[in-house]
């Protein structure tokens, strides 16, 4: 028998998602690599597997690309919420799902059966450097000095589950990501990696960014990312806490909020591309 499979994604950032209630897969990793090849495979930046939970509606299990698991995926998590919404895994529109980074709630946008918008309680901002991990002394990675491959940057660093380092600078459409994502994401001052936004700011609402993520090299969008971005604007001075920030990326929009308490709140769409099954 075959793997029955949902491809969705929300603002482009795609990945395949198994429900795993029903369905047992071994060798998640590897199965991951192959259905994500845009080649040979079905295409998508990972796979995602809808699975039971002890401590909430349901758990999210994520792989990137190339097979290592996630923690955290802000666009990911949106569409379990849908999925496990639209297939009667859960029945209302307040859900908690359990991930890596502990139990995420969301509220769904319901229209005619249909959930078409998903905010999501990303949990609280962490800016220890040890925590994220960076290996860097004192409170914060706030505005900070680091030279990679011999060019110096000013960056923040930022926790959401995953580690983010961010980085304000303008033309960002003109950036080679291919040559300069790895040098951030293997710097040695990262020693779990991390991911990259290049955040361009347009005016205190709105900001523009493009991401390289680790294992998965330039997506055109990232949950977790628009947070730390927010997040960091927000200790920049560039946008302010409690207002909800709109975050353009190369597959659409997220709005998200950085709250005094440190929460984020971030909203966006989750979308079905089409249902199949792996032979």
């Amino acid at each position: 028998m075959g793997i029955h499979f949902t491809k969705m994604h929300g603002t482009g950032n795609d990945y395949v998602y198994i429900n795993a209630f029903e369905e047992e897969i071994e060798n998640a990793e590897e199965l991951a690599v192959r259905v994500s090849d845009r080649h040979f495979g079905i295409g998508s930046d990972g796979l995602i597997l809808v699975a039971p939970s002890e401590t909430a509606d349901c758990r999210m299990i994520m792989y990137n690309a190339d097979g290592s698991e996630g923690a955290m995926c802000g666009n990911g998590i949106r569409c379990v919420a849908k999925y496990a919404y639209e297939h009667g895994i859960v029945k209302e529109s307040h859900i908690s799902i359990e991930t890596k980074s502990g139990i995420k709630d969301l509220e769904l946008t319901v229209e005619g059966g249909t959930v078409t918008y998903v905010k999501v309680n990303m949990g609280k901002a962490v800016l220890r450097p040890e925590e994220i991990p960076v290996l860097a002394e004192g409170e914060d990675f706030v505005a900070s000095p680091l030279t990679v491959a011999g060019k110096d940057y000013t960056v923040t660093c930022v926790s959401m589950g995953n580690p983010h380092c961010v980085v304000f600078t303008s033309g960002i459409d003109d950036l080679d990501l291919e040559k300069t994502g790895p040098l951030f994401e293997n710097h040695e001052m990262f020693p779990d990696r991390i991911n990259t936004e290049f955040v361009e700011v347009i005016d205190g609402h709105t900001i523009r960014m493009r991401v390289w993520e680790r294992g998965s090299g330039e997506t055109i969008s990232c949950g977790t990312g628009t947070c730390a971005a927010v997040v960091a604007a927000v200790l920049n001075g560039y946008c302010r806490r409690g207002e909800e920030i709109e975050v353009r990326i190369r597959g659409g929009k997220l709005y998200d909020t950085y709250m005094e308490n440190c929460e984020v709140f971030m909203r966006g769409p989750a979308v079905t591309v089409f249902d199949g099954e792996l032979i």
